[in-house]
């Protein structure tokens, strides 16, 4: 689907329900309204803050419905959903039976494009996708490229095709939410990262949720990128339609293929965007350009340069790119040494595959774990870190999968069991690590599990272990 111009008068009077209120449903509301549209917001909850939320939409003329999410207002001629609404909703099934469309605010976006507007580059995956977006948008500005990192991330998508900014390419994190409800999605060149079971909840099997990942490659024009190691998405690839000419690049930590980017002796190269493929390699960066080095980090680097290098971007800015990126505070990131121990937050290592990443970046390590599970299971997991731990420091409601899955698989690995959940837990399991670490051991704090337990969210997880390190250096000072 090309690009198109959208005026006023296609909204006109159109009748459009804005599902839930919050981050991308008071967006799409306003605009929607904005071009003329008749717009009705739904939302299952009233409480305090949603009513402060409703009196604002509703001075400039919008109707909320609080407290009734499930049904469909009467007339209603397009739903535009949040991406936390589940697809079984009474409200969805409700327009299913009416004939009524659904998109998501990703859709919206995409519809309400210009003729001119700028190409997107999208990148999905259970794990990295944040990462990999920002470290894509930091290549595109080393190019020169005007761009910003939008959809989950950063810059709203309904402000980035709508604003007064014109960008040359845009760097686009879509969940599989957001893919669900993007029917007619079709970017420049898209990658999926990686998959592992996530949100089964929200979709209700991993067919399903790996099909919505998919989705991202329909209609891609240039390249779809996908990991080499996970032949699940090379699947995917091999699924998609796409159009004529367009291109399957594959990324690995190994020595890669023609039409694929890898590494050779520290160095990423590119074997799929040079004029001989078969004989020749284009050097891009150092593996130390990369930060943290970490191999996972290192995949979502050689998949940010697959898709800067199917838009055409130069070798020199691939490097100055990943030069220039930070990553976010709570992924891998170093908090202190403290004798001769090296102290790492992943807080944002929410499940076992991102947690899994974690623990192959180092070893020995001495393993703080535990809190939601979210329905997870842990042997595979231990399994594969057994051989890394010096010990195991256990924490959070769930803790006790983790321990049984230890017991099972690495029953000599010392594991202290922390049944607590006050603001002191997180300081007390930083000692206990503390103790079992010796000089040269890394303290890996990478929950595989979700925090709303014991803190508001990862961050303040985080920030906990932070503050809990920098205390434990303070006094070995």
């Amino acid at each position: 689907m090309g690009s198109r111009e959208v005026s006023n008068q296609d909204w006109q009077g159109k009748r459009v329900t804005v599902a839930g209120l919050g981050v991308s449903g008071i967006p799409a509301a306003k605009v929607l309204h904005g071009l003329g549209a008749v717009v009705t917001v739904v939302n299952d909850g009233d409480d305090e803050r949603s009513r402060t939320q409703a009196a604002e939409l509703e001075a400039q003329g919008i109707t909320v419905r609080l407290g009734d999410g499930a049904t469909l207002p009467e007339s209603t001629e397009l739903i535009v959903t949040t991406p936390g609404w589940k697809p079984d909703k009474p409200l969805f099934v409700a327009a299913a039976e009416a004939g009524v469309p659904v998109w998501g605010d990703v859709e919206l976006a995409w519809r309400l494009r210009g003729p001119d507007a700028a190409p997107w580059l999208a990148v999905t995956g259970t794990n990295g996708k944040t990462t990999t977006v920002r470290m894509l948008a930091s290549i595109l500005e080393a190019a020169g490229l005007r761009t910003a990192a939008v959809g989950n991330i950063g810059v709203s998508l309904l402000d980035a095709v709508l604003g007064d900014e014109k960008y040359d390419v845009l760097a686009v994190e879509l969940s599989s939410y957001q893919l669900h409800w993007a029917p007619s999605l079709r970017a420049h060149s898209a990658a999926v990262l990686n998959l592992a079971p996530d949100h089964l909840d929200w979709h209700g099997s991993m067919e399903a949720y790996v099909a919505d990942k998919g989705r991202i490659y329909e209609g891609n024009r240039i390249a779809c990128v996908y990991n080499a190691a996970e032949r699940a998405t090379e699947d995917l690839v091999r699924e998609a339609d796409v159009e004529e000419g367009c291109r399957a690049i594959g990324f690995t930590l190994a020595t890669p293929g023609p039409s694929q980017l890898g590494v050779v002796d520290g160095i990423l190269v590119d074997r799929a965007f040079v004029p001989n493929r078969q004989k020749q390699a284009q050097e891009l960066a150092e593996v130390t350009d990369v930060n943290p080095p970490a191999p996972h980090n290192i995949a979502n680097a050689l998949a940010a340069a697959a898709l800067a290098r199917a838009f055409g971007v130069e070798p020199a800015a691939v490097r100055d790119g990943l030069r220039a990126f930070r990553p976010d505070p709570h992924r891998i990131e170093h908090v202190a040494d403290v004798a001769q121990v090296a102290y790492i937050d992943d807080s944002k290592a929410t499940n076992t595959h991102a947690a899994e990443a974690s623990l192959a970046a180092y070893d020995p390590i001495v393993w703080i774990a535990g809190g939601l599970a979210k329905g997870a299971t842990f042997d595979e997991l231990v399994t594969g870190a057994a051989g890394r731990l010096r010990g195991v420091v256990l924490i959070g409601r769930d803790r006790a999968l983790i321990r049984e899955a230890l017991a099972r698989h690495a029953p000599e690995v010392p594991v202290v069991d922390l049944d607590r959940t006050d603001t002191g837990a997180m300081a007390e399991a930083v000692r206990e690590a503390a103790r079992l670490a010796r000089p040269g051991d890394t303290v890996l704090m990478a929950p595989a599990c979700a925090s709303m337990d014991m803190f508001v969210n990862y961050n303040k997880r985080g920030e906990a272990f932070a503050d809990a390190v920098r205390e434990l250096a303070a006094e070995s000072a």
